[in-house]
């Protein structure tokens, strides 16, 4: 179970728990601008009853090219639209399955989940259906699990819902949204900035969904 500390990965390991599943979650300290979503996905974790909770260590800043892993400024009170913003931070869905693909392999796990979204999200090319579905057809390629016949499943069950559908399953399923974080750009404190692309998907969300 990927867990960022935001509100659509706890509504997934929300999910995933109703249908049964014992979740292990793994986040990641990648460089980003900040650590508050990581403390944010530790309280998360606990909450929801993770069976595990990895935070693993990568440095995506070598590398750079997003406003999330180097100096560049978080856009903020910007009109959303279909282009891919500067928050987009290369290929990072592909690294993060890939490692919860290894660790689902030492468990013995059929089954990850992860919380992209391609409705209320910000454009970004890694959390589209297709590109789940290319991912799930690589792991049964790529495994000794999936050349075995044991293929690994990839769950999305967010991908097709609105910001406001999302927290409204979350509020269902007992998530409480006030230990997760959104924000691009919070303050030391963790506070959000409420202006960035996240914050402004995430206000929108729950004003739709009356919460």
């Amino acid at each position: 179970m990927l867990l960022s500390g935001g509100l659509d990965s706890a509504t997934t390991l929300a999910i995933a728990k109703r249908e049964g599943f014992d979740c292990y979650a793994l986040s990641f300290r990648y460089g980003q601008r900040h650590a508050a979503e990581l403390d944010a996905a530790r309280r998360v974790a606990q909450h929801l009853g993770a069976a595990k909770h990895v935070i693993l260590d990568i440095d995506l800043r070598q590398f750079g090219g997003s406003a999330l892993t180097s100096d560049i400024p978080v856009p903020k009170d910007r009109e959303l639209d279909d282009t891919i913003p500067v928050t987009y931070v290369p290929a990072r869905n592909t690294i993060f399955l890939s490692f919860a693909l290894a660790w689902a392999e030492v468990l013995g796990a059929q089954d990850i989940f992860i919380g992209v979204n391609a409705l209320d999200y910000s454009g970004y090319p890694d959390c589209r259906p297709e590109y789940i579905a290319a991912f799930e057809r690589m792991a049964g390629l790529a495994t000794k699990a999936g050349v075995e016949g044991s293929p690994i499943t990839i769950h999305a069950p967010l991908v097709h819902m609105t910001k406001a559908e999302i927290i409204r399953k979350g509020t269902e399923l007992g998530v409480d949204f006030d230990m997760t974080l959104s924000c691009y750009d919070p303050s030391p404190a963790g506070e959000p900035c409420g202006r960035c692309d996240a914050c402004q998907l995430r206000a929108k969300g729950f004003a739709e969904a009356s919460v």
